[in-house]
């Protein structure tokens, strides 16, 4: 049986746009009070106004370890738990290939997709421990279960080592309650797809996975019972477009 996820505090980042808006919307609908964080409030604020009541907004940019814990203080100030963390907070460069990618965009990639999700991870576990259980999903990439050119280096090496830090997380804090989730998505239509070097048709974005199957699969990880964890989830369209 599912769980009842009433009134349990869901922190979510990259909440304003693609797979963290789809979780932060599904999450509300089944009666989680949600915080919304991302480096743009404008958007953050579209998203809050489609949930309605029981949402917070929190800008932040994850890559600033200091603000991730400041905000992670505000959310057990003004709701006394954080139950789960969906961190989805991404990006990835145009110019991202090894004859083209500079230091400086390196280090914009590994600071947000890896150095974020671990700032994040750090914060919520304090007061998960002492509440007795909690639940983190860090939303990762296909990109991290092999090597291609399509994503490039600094994406891959991310992604690697998210899979990598949310398995040593579990490892280490299960019989505390607290479970980690691993989720990698092949192609999704989301906005990260407008940075690539070479654009997707309309017609390949409509065949690959939406947001809102992101949304449903975390919810459905997030109302799994306390005795279950999910390790990880693979999760790619039917359509390849590889082969196509």
């Amino acid at each position: 049986m599912l769980e009842d996820l009433e009134g349990q505090v869901a922190w979510i980042t990259g909440a304003g746009t693609g797979i963290g808006e789809s979780a932060a919307i599904k999450m509300a609908a089944s009666g989680c009070k949600v915080v919304l964080s991302g480096r743009r409030k404008d958007v953050l604020e579209n998203v809050a106004e489609q949930i309605g009541s029981d949402v917070t907004i929190k800008p932040l940019d994850v890559s600033d370890k200091e603000a991730v814990r400041a905000t992670a203080k505000m959310i057990i100030a003004e709701h006394g738990r954080i139950d789960i963390g969906v961190f989805s907070a991404g990006m990835n460069v145009r110019e991202r290939n090894w004859n083209n990618v500079t230091m400086e965009d390196w280090d914009k990639v590994i600071n947000i997709d890896l150095n974020g999700a671990f700032y994040c991870c750090q914060a919520v576990l304090p007061p998960m421990r002492e509440q007795g259980g909690g639940l983190v999903i860090n939303i990762s990439s296909m990109a991290a279960k092999g090597i291609g050119k399509l994503t490039g280096p600094a994406y891959h090496s991310a992604k690697h080592a998210m899979n990598a830090m949310t398995a040593s997380l579990l490892l280490e804090e299960r019989n505390n309650g607290i479970r980690a989730t691993a989720v990698c998505p092949g192609e999704v239509d989301t906005p990260i797809l407008d940075l690539r070097p070479v654009p997707l048709s309309d017609e390949d974005r409509a065949r690959i996975l939406q947001s809102e199957d992101l949304g449903n699969l975390i919810l459905y990880i997030a109302q799994q019972p306390p005795h279950v964890t999910i390790n990880e989830v693979l999760i790619t369209p039917t359509w390849n477009r590889s082969q196509a």
